[in-house]
């Protein structure tokens, strides 16, 4: 008896804000079966973002992930999941750095900014709060030297003076050392430990499901996911993602409003194995 053929694109990793979900956090019920088909296909859907472990696990129950892996925290902490454990998940892989000299020296030059700490599972410690809703769990506001006190998987800078590209020129222009730099769509800066980005997530979880770079399928929309699109064998990116994340893709679907994920994965379904 022959074993069971593998299906093309074993593990698919998404992105989750803009391109599972809205930017307002809308999911579509489109989207959600789609997701769920790809799941019943025999292929693992692994979530890969920037969001918080504490921000993630809400979206894996909005589309019914139960097993597999989640990549969070841009790719700092991996989540094996099991519905036989208490919280439905354990931490697979937890990446840290010490964040004091890269804060320390971004903040000569971004004094007004705000400054946040990822407290892993819990939520944030940071300088001064944040617009509702763009960080999810407990804050604690503290004073910037508290942000050192332990080793980080992610810091969050934040200033509503300063575009993208202004964060873009301040990194390299400070040639900033000991961790990795994305920047978001807003004024938004995430640093993660050096050498960690998504793909470093998304690596650990193929690997431990048996699956190499050249049999995953990536959909994304920001510049976080640059990285991935290197990493995986075929890579989508969302209608409204920058024009470097779209260059960088080897395709380029509809918009996140328009439901373009479920357009990418119904066609998968569609093509079987």
């Amino acid at each position: 008896m022959s074993a069971p053929t593998r299906p093309r694109w074993p593990v698919v990793a998404l992105d989750v804000d803009g391109t599972i979900l809205d930017h307002d956090g809308g999911l579509t019920d489109r989207v959600r079966s789609a997701v769920q088909a790809v799941a019943d296909s025999g292929r693992e859907v692994v979530l890969s973002t920037g969001r918080s472990l504490i921000a993630t696990t809400p979206v894996l129950d909005r589309l019914s992930l139960t097993h597999g892996y989640a990549v969070t925290s841009n790719g700092a902490v991996t989540l094996r999941l099991d519905p036989s454990l208490d919280d439905g998940y354990e931490l697979a892989d937890v990446v840290t750095f010490d964040p004091r000299d890269a804060l320390t020296l971004l903040r000569e030059h971004l004094p007004q900014a705000v400054y946040a700490v990822e407290d892993l599972g819990t939520g944030f410690r940071l300088t001064a709060p944040f617009p509702d809703g763009e960080l999810i769990g407990t804050m604690s506001i503290v004073p910037f030297e508290d942000l050192f006190e332990r080793p980080a998987t992610r810091v969050v800078v934040r200033s509503p003076e300063h575009t993208p590209e202004d964060f873009l020129e301040l990194v390299e222009r400070l040639g900033l050392h000991g961790g990795s730099y994305t920047v978001g769509w807003t004024a938004w800066l995430d640093i993660a430990p050096e050498g960690v980005s998504k793909a470093h997530g998304l690596a650990f979880a193929a690997q431990s499901l048996g699956v190499a770079a050249v049999d995953v399928l990536a959909v994304g929309d920001g510049r976080n996911d640059l990285e991935m699109f290197a990493w995986a064998g075929r890579s989508v990116a969302m209608g409204q993602a920058p024009a470097e994340v779209q260059d960088a893709a080897d395709e380029v679907c509809a918009d996140v409003y328009a439901d373009g994920l479920a357009d990418v994965l119904e066609r998968l379904v569609a093509e079987g194995n």
